[in-house]
């Protein structure tokens, strides 16, 4: 229950109720001494006492004679909108995401993350589905293994071999999910108060996740060529974080791709500070010649490549993958199957096998590109009559990153086109520090319809009103 927030004992119960929620403050744990917490907040022993006092009346604390104070029951459930200050819902990287999984065929989705639906490989999807109709029953009724279907495994190998980067199929995972491979990764390298380290700005989701994991977020600002190798290596050595996650080619949201020089000073310096990078390579398809990788540079000695098929394949069927050192591999496998009971359901691995396997997959990633270069120009310039600028032109992808016209408030924007049924991404959802109020994140492959740019036109004009 919350306390009235208009009084300084209201204040303390809160800050406590807080520090609960977020599993700062564990069941049993002991609570900071009255003296200590009332010079924390700023207030009188006196009013800690009340508060305290209050809590144990509730029955969220419990007073042990002698000893003082102690978290009650069981864990309360996390909750992701107690880990900050509640957020303007425009802004909010859960709010862009509901809006834009939650809302029906209606909703116009400029502001999502995937393909139309009529973009993806549909006729080899089929194809692959009534072969899987004829497929043994273990593959239709049983549990997963615990590192995914083999034959999905050995033809990412292969694939990572074309890339440069060479692994065995036992260094590879295969997860539920791109996102399901990050949490795997975060529960088993981070405790919570550990420092991790983002672009700024950088794909809203791994903030939400990664506050879910109570991690300290820190960041460093994104160039056309990469983060900013100086700024990189001040972060590491003032703050050691403990992981870095990325993407390296096809940047989410700016579409920029790393240099080479960028990424060499890049791996000496997570080198020089112990530091692991996550490499989300969910785009890699996307590109029209493949550029630098973290994970190929390195050889998987401190890079962990992940990916997923969402983009390129299907979004529907839910399949990812972590690649690594096999020594990190191992504990990974133990932790899926504590949280998912083995590998993703056999049905998406063999339906992904499949599909990538059939013959017309590359001719439709040949034709997924030059649809996407298409739809880019043509965006750039419906963009740029309404007098928005891309940061640059990326190399392939769907997103353009773009500055709106004389400082407009992308958050506004956002908010007004919401009531005309269009989803917009504001660009401080993609910013940890917040300095990015002008700038939206376009989908081009979703601008097809007419009424996009009608709405964009009327929300613009509205906002010279």
């Amino acid at each position: 229950m919350k306390s009235d927030t208009s009084t300084r004992t209201g204040e303390v119960m809160n800050a406590i109720h807080r520090k609960i929620a977020t599993r700062a403050l564990s069941p049993g744990e002991k609570l900071p001494s009255i003296r200590s917490f009332a010079a924390t907040m700023r207030v009188s022993p006196s009013t800690v006492v009340e508060a305290y006092d209050r809590l144990a009346a509730e029955g969220v604390i419990r007073s042990r004679r002698g000893s003082g104070f102690y978290v009650s029951g069981p864990a309360q459930p996390l909750a992701l909108a107690e880990v900050e200050a509640r957020r303007d819902r425009a802004i909010d990287p859960l709010w862009v995401s509901r809006q834009s999984l939650d809302t029906g065929a209606e909703m116009l989705k400029p502001g999502c993350g995937w393909l139309p639906s009529d973009w993806m490989p549909n006729a080899a999807i089929r194809r692959a589905i009534r072969s899987l109709a004829r497929a043994d029953d273990p593959v239709l009724a049983d549990y997963a293994n615990t590192r995914g279907a083999l034959a999905l495994r050995r033809l990412l190998v292969r694939q990572f071999a074309g890339e440069g980067i060479d692994a065995r199929a036992d260094q590879i995972l295969l997860t539920s999910s791109g996102t399901q491979a990050i949490d795997l990764i975060c529960r088993y390298v981070l405790q919570p108060g550990d420092t991790v380290l983002v672009d700024d700005p950088c794909y809203f989701n791994f903030q939400a996740l990664l506050r879910a994991h109570q991690a300290k977020l820190v960041s460093v600002p994104y160039t056309p060529t990469g983060p900013d190798p100086a700024l990189f290596a001040e972060v590491l050595a003032s703050h050691r974080p403990r992981l870095y996650i990325t993407n390296s080619a096809l940047h989410n949201p700016t579409g920029a791709t790393i240099s080479p020089q960028t990424a060499h000073r890049l791996l000496n310096a997570a080198a020089a500070h112990d530091l692991t990078i996550v490499e989300d390579d969910i785009f890699a398809d996307l590109e029209p010649e493949p550029s630098p990788r973290l994970a190929a540079l390195d050889g998987l000695s401190r890079v962990i490549r992940i990916g997923s098929f969402s983009k390129t394949l299907s979004a529907s069927i839910r399949c990812g993958y972590i690649a690594g050192r096999a020594d990190w591999i191992e504990p990974l496998v133990d932790l899926q199957v504590v949280t998912n009971f083995g590998g993703p359901s056999p049905v998406a691995a063999a339906l992904v096998f499949d599909t990538l396997s059939d013959g017309s997959y590359r001719k439709h990633l040949d034709a997924l590109r030059r649809r996407l270069s298409k739809a880019r120009r043509e965006g750039e310039a419906k963009l740029a009559a309404l007098g928005i600028r891309p940061w640059l032109m990326p190399r392939g992808g769907f997103y353009l990153w773009c500055r709106l016209p004389d400082g407009r408030d992308a958050a506004d924007l956002a908010r007004a086109a919401l009531q005309e049924n269009l989803v917009l991404a504001p660009g401080n959802v993609f910013s940890l520090s917040q300095s990015a109020p002008d700038f939206m994140r376009f989908n081009v492959a979703q601008m097809g319809d007419p009424r996009v740019w009608a709405v964009l036109a009327q929300a613009l004009a509205g906002q010279t009103r």
